[in-house]
């Protein structure tokens, strides 16, 4: 046996090995994808509550330039009107309303759009 015929029958034994010690993908149940989105959701919720403590709280909590607070089902109920999408877009763009106004992100353009999503899911978990 010469060292020629002996690699190729090498390299198939290893690959055959490490086929036979892949786990195989099972496919996911309903269970398994409704709770990743619920545990996503709830990271989410816990992310947008750092960036609320950290950049929305100053305004929200105390009502400045008519910053809705988080809970007060009858602030909200006039800016929801329009949708849940609105309100996002607002919040990222800014917008100037009868009652008051919200610069956009919050006066900290550092934060992502995803960030101020988050926030705002984070202040509509408190109307609950």
């Amino acid at each position: 046996m010469t060292v020629k015929s002996i690699v190729p029958s090498f390299l198939i034994i290893i690959l055959f090995s490490i086929a036979a010690c892949s786990p195989e993908k099972l496919p996911l149940s309903d269970e398994v994808l409704e709770s990743q989105a619920e545990a996503l959701a709830e990271q989410k919720i816990e992310e947008g509550k750092k960036i609320y403590e950290s950049n929305c709280a100053g305004c929200h909590d105390s009502g400045v330039a008519g910053a809705p607070k988080p809970g007060d089902k009858e602030a909200w109920l006039e800016r929801l009107a329009p949708g849940l999408v609105v309100v996002k877009k607002r919040s990222i763009e800014g917008y100037e309303g009868k009652t008051g106004v919200m610069p956009p992100k919050g006066g900290n353009s550092t934060l992502t759009d995803d960030e101020v999503k988050n926030a705002v899911d984070f202040m509509m978990v408190k109307l609950k």
